[in-house]
């Protein structure tokens, strides 16, 4: 277990990075780095006194014209996997007291529900959740190699054993049909099991990955009963793995082997150069996979027909999230993180750097980043000089999200809080395109225009422009000096006039660029497809 703790430290440490300020990763003994701890009685106990303010956070909730929080009661819980079932209740896990917790978003209220296996002071990161049609929660639990059900009829906890082999980390957790399907984050496979099994008598069968010694992310399932998942080497790149389990499982059971090899049912695809860390992935209604670059700004889409990855970024994150008070911080990215769709065939994705819970429409090409209020300053370069109060800037660590209709729920992991984005308020602005996509050659300039109309009859101050574009031989400028900077007057349409250049060295092939604009609390823009002939 120590082992797996190192290699988890490692990887998971650089992923809560904020500027370059090494942060330590829950998973050491608190005593033996400060044995003088000041008892409180409440799960603030698991951390030395100089690291409460970075896990345990203000617990103070806030709210925007979108955004809702509501302060966990018992203080540093760190909530992290969450889900809501079929009454809108909301469900979530406690890293730092192993419980289970309801919110009720009609009473507002919340009940947290002690696991009476839990050891004394034992935390762990669980990362995957989902609420079965019979009224059980399931979710994963790394320290302690686990999967655990919690029945909502009875409120009894049952746990799982995980099949360990090494490094094992189950993360993500499905259910899908008569079964549940979890990733080996480090362990390098996805484990299917019957829930419907007693807990002395479960199965596992776990399939090993193709790739050796690289890690097994998120995975997905389409129409076809098909698995998809990444396997990746930290910073190095990897493949996505097409798993057909059908074929699998009826070859399996037509035979007389408990497993058959792996590489006979899959399909693999190499990811771009540019796609180091998918963590996210989800399957679209047309049939396409859409994953999330936790070390980067960017989001891809993957078409299984074409077998072509087209590349996505957000905006850059507000100054706020990092504050960059060092200055060490030249370019910040947003780290897209997990991926779901919603019912209107919307993506929603939190990206874990900027604070936000975003939602992409693929028909419209819109994307929409709502601003979580919460930060904790200790997750970022934060300084009373940069010009942020200390309690506006920083990460709220928002580490999952669950969608219920309109409406997107979310846990703040050092901020002790849940919150939700009502996707159904209105928005005050929106972006209109004279095109929706520009042809360019290389060393080629083209002016593009758009439009920034209010949709308020108040102005709004201190609206940015974004214009991201994804690759480096792609520019965006400004025409005239026109300022980036602006007010936004109500009823007041506002032309955008831009120029758009494709370097010299810039290689044929269709792309993508953001534009749009934000205020402190949303950020709305829509993607220009450019084709480069």
């Amino acid at each position: 277990m120590k082992k797996k703790g190192i290699l988890v430290t490692i990887f998971f440490g650089f992923i809560l990075l904020s500027s370059t300020i090494f942060i330590a990763f829950p998973g050491v003994d608190p005593e033996e780095n400060n044995p003088n701890l000041t008892v409180t009685g409440t799960p603030a106990d698991n951390f030395p006194d100089d690291q409460r303010a970075q896990f345990c956070g203000s617990s103070n909730a806030k709210s925007t014209d979108y955004v809702r929080e509501f302060s966990i009661p018992t203080l540093c819980t760190n909530p992290l996997a969450i889900v809501t079932d079929y009454d809108g209740n909301v469900w979530f896990t406690e890293t730092n007291t192993g419980n289970l917790a309801k919110f009720d978003p009609t009473t507002e209220t919340f009940v947290e529900y002690d696991n009476p296996s839990w050891p004394q002071g034992g935390r762990s990161m669980m990362w995957g959740i989902d609420y079965a049609p019979d009224g059980t929660v399931w979710y994963t639990d790394e320290t302690y190699d686990s999967v655990w059900k919690f029945s909502t009829i009875n409120e009894k906890y049952g746990r799982l054993p995980y099949p360990s082999e090494g490094n094992s980390l189950p993360q993500k957790l499905q259910i899908h049909g008569s079964q549940i399907i979890v990733n080996d984050f480090t362990g390098n496979k996805i484990t299917f099991l019957d829930p419907n099994q007693s807990e002395e008598d479960v199965n596992y069968l776990s399939i090993p990955s193709p790739i050796d010694d690289s890690v097994t992310a998120d995975f997905a399932i389409d129409a076809n009963n098909n698995v998809w998942f990444t396997n990746w080497l930290f910073q190095q790149g990897g493949v996505l793995v097409k798993f057909n389990q059908n074929d699998y499982f009826d070859s399996v059971s037509n035979s007389n082997e408990k497993l058959l090899p792996l590489l006979d049912f899959v399909e693999i695809y190499s990811l771009p150069p540019e796609l180091l860390t998918p963590n996210g992935s989800v399957v679209a209604d047309d049939g396409t996979i859409w994953l999330a670059d936790t070390t980067s700004s960017y989001f891809f889409n993957f078409d299984p027909v074409t077998e072509k990855f087209i590349q996505y970024i957000t905006s850059d994150p507000l100054p706020a999230t990092y504050g960059n008070q060092t200055g060490i911080v030249k370019t910040p990215i947003s780290r897209p993180y997990w991926i779901d769709i919603d019912q209107q065939g919307r993506l929603v994705f939190n990206t874990q750097n900027a604070n936000n819970i975003s939602v992409m429409d693929p028909k419209s090409q819109s994307l929409i980043e709502y601003h979580v209020p919460s930060k904790n300053p200790y997750w970022g370069d934060c300084d009373p000089g940069t010009g942020f109060m200390l309690s506006d800037c920083g990460l709220a660590q928002i580490f999952d999200f669950a969608i219920d209709g309109e409406k997107i729920w979310f846990t703040e992991w050092v901020e002790n809080n849940i919150g939700v984005v009502d996707t159904s308020v209105s928005l005050p602005l929106e972006i209109q395109f004279e095109s929706d996509s520009i042809e360019l050659t290389p060393g080629d300039t083209k002016h593009f225009n758009f439009i920034v109309s209010p949709k308020s009859q108040k102005d709004l101050l201190g609206v940015s422009l974004i214009m991201s574009p994804t690759h480096d031989f792609l520019n965006v400028e400004l025409v005239n000096n026109s300022p980036k900077t602006f007010q936004l007057d109500s009823n007041t349409p506002r032309p955008i006039l831009t120029s758009i250049h494709a370097a010299e060295d810039s290689v044929p092939g269709i792309y993508k660029i953001l534009l749009g604009a934000q205020s402190t609390d949303v950020a709305i823009s829509k993607f220009v497809t450019v084709t480069i002939k």
